[in-house]
């Protein structure tokens, strides 16, 4: 009997698969692709020492569809907020992996009980980052950048080393965050840089299910567990429904020059500091006169790990968000080193986003803007 049970111990992944009838998708390579709706790209590495090894979608909100491509086979499938999908990689033809494709649920803290409704100040500086204070795991005072296009929380190298008492670890551990009279977990990440003058990233998602309002003109940001009644009857607020690609929130808006007006989803990214980076790849694909717009400068910029992101500013004739027209936008034209590798998208800024009092519902998938005092302050890379 002893020397029959290594045996059955080594027949029994496969009896599991078979009872499971998981499907298999081949595999020569140990790289694979997997694309989800609206052009988002991610590299897999196929591991067959991890079972189950799980990819985590972003967030959306109704059932949409996804491929797993190998160099030889694919399979796809519609998955649902709340879903798991199970096959099985047969990497040459004799490893075996267990593979998870999850899905988030969706999140809505409306019917918490007592109610939330914070109030933490908040502040743009003349760099154009947003930030706003917060307590890290009990002890540390810390300022982070509010970027609606970071996940969880990133701490600068820099803090990590000289500001950050409690020496967390790193990818794996829940840590108390305290915003306001409110401690919220997160998963800790560490980056070479942030936001000037910040102490690292503080991620939407930790908001995810909750209603929040950024106030330029009171300086105040308020978390809420519920929408409170005097937003939604604001008639100076516009509505823009949320896209989410790769775990980000898009909104529709228009660019225009010498007559020629596209229309696309942009990335809400408060993280990026000037006014609209545009996709040099995407305004080719859509014919977009670049030819005609002025060249004020050329710069390198870089990104939250150190990369090198060279930029070409230019004249941007219209930039419209719903019915709010901006004119002689100096824009960003990216070509290479793109921050969102495999997905062309043009981006909105805080040198743009900042001039609207802005309130984010996590619950219904809406943003609200409504243009503050900053709304005609000169741009950061004007032409004189």
């Amino acid at each position: 009997m002893n020397r029959i049970l290594p045996v059955l111990t080594l027949l029994l992944p496969f009896y599991t698969f078979a009872q499971k009838k998981l499907p298999i998708v081949n595999a020569g390579a140990n790289q694979a692709k997997i694309y989800e709706q609206d052009n988002a790209v991610s590299n897999w590495y196929i591991n067959p020492k991890i079972k189950p090894d799980v990819f985590t979608t972003g967030k959306f909100t109704k059932s949409k569809s996804i491929k797993f491509k190998t160099d030889i086979d694919s399979i796809v499938f519609n998955i649902s907020p709340g879903q798991k999908k199970e096959f099985i990689v047969l990497l040459n033809g004799k490893d075996s992996c267990l593979t998870q494709i999850t899905a988030p649920v969706l999140k809505n803290f409306s019917k918490v009980s007592p109610e939330i409704h914070d109030s933490i100040p908040f502040f743009v500086n003349k760099y154009n980052t947003n930030f706003l204070p917060v307590v890290f795991n009990g002890t540390d005072s810390l300022l982070l950048n509010f970027d609606s296009g970071a996940n969880d929380i990133d701490l600068t190298n820099a803090a990590l080393e000289k500001k950050v008492k409690s020496k967390p670890k790193l990818y794996n551990t829940d840590y108390g965050i305290k915003i306001g009279n409110h401690t919220y977990k997160s998963k800790i990440y560490d980056i070479e840089l942030a936001g000037n003058e910040t102490d690292g990233l503080l991620g939407w998602d930790i908001f995810d299910g909750m209603i929040v309002a950024l106030d330029y003109d009171q300086n105040r940001m308020m978390v809420h567990s519920t929408m409170p009644k005097q937003i939604l009857q604001d008639k100076q607020y516009t509505r823009f429904k949320i896209t989410y690609i790769k775990n980000k929130p898009f909104i529709e808006s228009e660019i225009s020059q010498s007559g020629v007006k596209n229309k696309s989803l942009f990335f809400f990214d408060l993280g990026y500091q000037r006014t609209a980076m545009l996709d040099n790849d995407l305004l080719r694909e859509m014919r977009f006169p670049t030819e005609k717009m002025e060249v004020i400068k050329k710069v390198i910029m870089h990104g939250a790990r150190g990369n090198e992101v060279p930029v070409t500013t230019v004249k941007l004739q219209s930039l419209k968000i719903g019915n709010f027209e901006l004119k002689n936008v100096p824009a960003q034209v990216m070509e290479q080193n793109k921050p969102m590798p495999g997905v062309n998208v043009h981006y909105l800024g805080t040198d743009i986003l900042k001039r609207f009092n802005t309130v984010f519902d996590f619950q219904n998938d809406v943003i609200y803007l409504k243009p503050n005092h900053l709304y005609d302050v000169a741009y950061a890379d004007q032409k004189i």
